[in-house]
């Protein structure tokens, strides 16, 4: 992560108020606040998403995945927002149950702002890109998606399918990222994650 890391204590702070804010609200209807004292880090503007891994006999599947890509409110209050939303809102999937809480692993991914991907040329794009290490945001007028830097670990993608997925997300062809209106950006990702629901947190280490 290029810009500001967080510490280890940060990310679990971050974990655990997730995972407060689902549960306040599934069971009481209600969007807690931040906590009153925190660090600077998690009150400074940055991009955040939540994702929700629920677990299966097979593996981890997902659940909810849910943020803000650009720094728009301060980081403890985009981490509330976006769990909420992962949890309810995800058009993928039907709002989590209070009694899944107990099956869920919770992932909080902190971005750095994304970054243009400057080229004369879009067949340089792939050269561009560091699997492990680069999520994208691919957008073209209206149509927009992203995928976090895990993602093309966890499916063994190379550059050109990452790039082709992330087209996918976008609602776009897979070669739309070849057509030279359409806007790519990279950022990287510093991930938190629970080991097993509710339980120790760890910084996730994807490279």
């Amino acid at each position: 992560m290029k810009n500001m890391r967080l510490s280890l204590e940060e990310g679990k702070i971050l974990v655990k108020i997730a995972r407060k804010a689902i549960i306040e609200y599934l069971e009481k209807g209600i969007i807690i606040s931040p906590p009153s004292e925190v660090s600077e880090n998690l009150l400074k503007k940055m991009g955040v998403f939540v994702t929700l891994n629920a677990i299966r006999e097979y593996g981890k599947e997902l659940r909810g995945c849910i943020g803000y890509p650009q720094p728009i409110f301060p980081l403890i209050e985009a981490t509330i927002r976006s769990a909420i939303s992962a949890a309810t809102e995800d058009p993928r999937f039907p709002p989590v149950e209070i009694n899944e809480m107990d099956n869920i692993i919770i992932e909080v991914s902190v971005l750095t702002v994304p970054q243009l991907i400057e080229v004369d040329d879009p067949k340089e794009y792939p050269k561009k890109i560091k699997i492990g290490e680069d999520g994208l945001i691919v957008e073209k007028g209206f149509y927009r998606g992203l995928l976090l830097p895990q993602v093309a670990i966890e499916w063994n993608w190379d550059e050109e399918e990452f790039l082709c997925q992330t087209c996918i997300k976008a609602g776009l062809d897979p070669s739309s990222w070849l057509d030279k209106k359409v806007k790519i950006y990279k950022f990287q990702a510093q991930i938190f994650e629970e080991e097993s629901p509710n339980g120790e947190i760890f910084e996730r280490k994807i490279a």
